[in-house]
């Protein structure tokens, strides 16, 4: 298990790196575009191998080997919350421009299971960290659950805008990005800078960066 677990971590370390260094290419390139869209599906590409990687290791460290860090048990939940919010988010941003042209409500299962899951999975998480008075279980999982939120109320209501699809993917694969810079702020960048840890201040930094970029292009597609 100890090999498999290496190996889920050495995928996990490269593709993390690679979403984190291409994040940005489909933010700023013309929407539908050829360098949009094919840059943005390696980002869910890596993003998907993340998320398998980053559940693994967190079940991994919570059922096999945990080690001497008191820490370990909370941070693996983490890890798990955000392999969840990584596919979730990445799973709606391409499913709402598979179902662009529905007049009416949608009731898939994969794609209620992933907001479903998303929700629940955030609401646990958070009481956990708040059981155990951990600031980063407490507040991150906010973020889960008003997405997973989200999307349950946008696939179980009509569309009321033209350009609903478009402002969806935005918000799922913008979403997907506060994910990535996030587990790169809490796992990364202490071991890069050689620091032991980090404030809450920076951990929760991403999400106050994106949330307004997020504002920005819903108001822009919103008006279209």
């Amino acid at each position: 298990m100890a090999m498999l677990f290496d190996t889920f971590r050495w995928i996990h370390i490269f593709c993390g790196f690679l979403a984190l260094c291409i994040f940005w290419i489909p933010i700023v390139t013309k929407k539908g575009g050829r360098t949009h869209s094919r840059v943005g599906w390696v980002y869910v590409t890596a993003m998907a191998a993340v998320s398998v990687s980053a559940l693994f290791m967190g079940i991994y460290r919570l059922t096999w080997d945990a080690g001497p860090d008191v820490d370990a048990i909370p941070f693996s939940w983490f890890l798990i919350n955000i392999a969840i919010l990584s596919a979730a988010t990445a799973w709606y941003g391409i499913r709402v421009l598979r179902f662009k042209r529905r007049k009416e409500t949608h009731r898939g299962p994969a794609e209620l299971l992933f907001a479903l899951l998303l929700l629940g999975s955030s609401i646990a998480v958070s009481v956990y960290g708040w059981t155990i008075g951990f600031a980063l279980l407490q507040y991150f999982p906010i973020v889960g659950m008003f997405l997973g939120g989200s999307q349950l109320v946008y696939w179980l209501t009509v569309p009321k805008n033209k350009a609903h699809w478009a402002v969806e993917h935005i918000v799922g694969m913008l979403s997907c990005c506060i994910a990535t810079v996030t587990a790169f702020t809490v796992f990364g960048a202490p071991r890069l800078l050689h620091i032991e840890s980090v404030s809450l201040f920076v951990w929760l930094l991403p999400t106050i960066v994106m949330v307004p970029l997020i504002i920005g292009f819903t108001r822009k597609y919103q008006r279209t």
